[in-house]
Formats: C-alpha cells, sequence, structure tokens
C-alpha cells in the first residue's frame, strides 16, 4: 500500500486518501477506519491523518460526525462551477437550462404572485421593444427568463440560471447575428403564450413551452 514519503505529510496524505476514494475503496456514504488504523497504513502519525481528514472535509470529500465517525460525502473533489460552466460547450449549457427553466415555468404558473406577474409581463414589454438590435435583445430576453424563474420562489433554480447566462451571453448574440431575422413573430408569440400560460396558473402549458422554446433555440446553434 502506497506510503507518503515526502512533505507537506498532511498534503500528502490528503492525496492518498483521495486517490483510495476515487479507486472506489469507500462507498458514498460508507465510514472510514479510525485513525488508529489509517495511520499506519499511510505511514503517518494520527495528527497527520486528523489534519488530512480536515482538508478534506474543507473540499467537500469527508464529513466528520460527532461521535459517529468520517464520512465518505463525494467521490471526488467538486470542481469550481466558473471551470465547469467556461469548459461545458454552449449546447451543453442550453440543455442544463431546459431542465432550470422547464420547472421554473412550470412552478411560476403555480406560484407567481401578482407582483411577479407584473414583473414578467414589464420584461416581456421591454424585450418586444429591443428586438431590432442583437445585443439588446439577448439581453432583454435574458431579463425576461430571470423574471421567470424568480417567480417559482426557488433560490436554488435561480442561483443557477444567473450561474448559466453569462457564459451563454456571447454565443447568443453570434448566433443571432448570422440568423436573419433574428427575432420573429413567431419567437416573439411564444414568450407571449408562455406569459399568458402562467398568468392562467397552467403548470403543464408553461413548462412545455419553456422547453419548446429553449429545444428551438439549441437546434438554432447548429
Amino acid at each position: 500500500m502506497a506510503q507518503v514519503t515526502r512533505r507537506p505529510l498532511a498534503d500528502q496524505a490528503a492525496e492518498l486518501l483521495l486517490e483510495r476514494i476515487r479507486a472506489g475503496e469507500w462507498a458514498l456514504g460508507e465510514k472510514l477506519p479510525g485513525e488508529t488504523t489509517l495511520a499506519p497504513q499511510l505511514g503517518v502519525g494520527r495528527s497527520t491523518v486528523r489534519e488530512a481528514i480536515r482538508q478534506l472535509a474543507g473540499r467537500g470529500v469527508l464529513a466528520t460526525r460527532q461521535g459517529a465517525g468520517v464520512f465518505v460525502t463525494a467521490l471526488d473533489v467538486p470542481e469550481d462551477w466558473d471551470t465547469v460552466l467556461r469548459r461545458a460547450d454552449i449546447a451543453a449549457v442550453i440543455e442544463a437550462r431546459i431542465g432550470i427553466e422547464t420547472e421554473a415555468a412550470g412552478l411560476a404558473a403555480v406560484r407567481r404572485t401578482p407582483a411577479d406577474l407584473r414583473a414578467i409581463r414589464r420584461a416581456l414589454a421591454v424585450r418586444a421593444e429591443r428586438r431590432s438590435e442583437v445585443e439588446a435583445l439577448v439581453d432583454s430576453d435574458t431579463g425576461f427568463h430571470r423574471t421567470v424563474v424568480a417567480a417559482a420562489h426557488n433560490p436554488l433554480l435561480l442561483e443557477l440560471f444567473d450561474g448559466f447566462t453569462p457564459r451563454l451571453r456571447q454565443a447568443m448574440i453570434d448566433m443571432l447575428r448570422i440568423r436573419k431575422p433574428h427575432d420573429d413573430d413567431a419567437d416573439h408569440r411564444a414568450h407571449v403564450d408562455l406569459v399568458e400560460a402562467i398568468a392562467d396558473g397552467d403548470h403543464t402549458a408553461a413548462a412545455l413551452l419553456s422547453r419548446t422554446h429553449l429545444l428551438a433555440l439549441k437546434e438554432g446553434l447548429r
């Protein structure tokens, strides 16, 4: 079994533990052996094992439960969200948006308040006014869809939406500059229909309209 051979010991011990977790030695949710078992396996003292466990806990891989032990909470170190988004292609981002916005539109139809509905209608009007200029359309379209997600009253969906939109902006601008006309009446009507479905409290129609719109957007990237 591999042992730590160079400093810093805690860092090396943490990497060895992580390698064993990645290799499947412990399953998700499984309890790790105690310090007295791990220390000789890694060739370090118990205090170094404790520090290594603290490091992996800070990285989201392990969790210490008082009186119960140390448990595996992830099978690898979660990547930084911005790094993941930068590496993802635009089609993958839109696919993720489909999941987020389809659910959000359905929830908005059920949960929207009168104030939410006013905000959605204002955003739709702004979008209609700014249809002639590409960058303005992209930004106003994003603003419109954000009001729909906000009306779902799920802070996680809104956080995810806000994380995706900067990654999409330039790609959408480039796509719309190539595709002429970049906003036709049918596209605008689709947004109007979405607003009406939300206003009517029609969960199924709102979700379907959102999904259909975003699938068309994905097809437009080809």
